[in-house]
């Protein structure tokens, strides 16, 4: 979708009232700060996935666990903890450990 269309479904949502004045800005905003759609833009989830990078000063193997306590603030050994736990459940944990260290880039 456009910025324009989206844009236009903004102003006609304000006209029609379910946007108040503050609402209408934030998501105008956001449409013209390119961020996207208004739906999307700022959901914790998407950022907080999009930031997850492998320590390279965290490390034992990887980085995984790392750069997952970096950026959900619970310390490093705590997830080194639960994904070896999670290896002993049908090796599950190594099995997400390695596909991590695959696809989550380096910081």
């Amino acid at each position: 979708m456009s910025n324009a269309e989206e844009l236009s479904k903004l102003a006609d949502l304000h006209e029609r009232g379910v946007l108040n004045d503050d609402e209408f800005a934030r998501a105008k905003e956001r449409v013209l700060g390119g961020a996207g759609s208004a739906s999307y833009a700022g959901a914790p989830a998407t950022e907080a996935v999009n930031t997850l990078r492998r320590s390279r000063n965290d490390r034992w193997l990887g980085g995984v666990c790392g750069g997952i306590a970096t950026m959900t603030g619970v310390a490093s050994w705590i997830w080194r903890l639960m994904f070896t736990l999670l290896v002993l459940c049908a090796g599950t944990g190594f099995l997400f450990y390695i596909l991590l260290w695959i696809f989550v880039p380096d910081e």
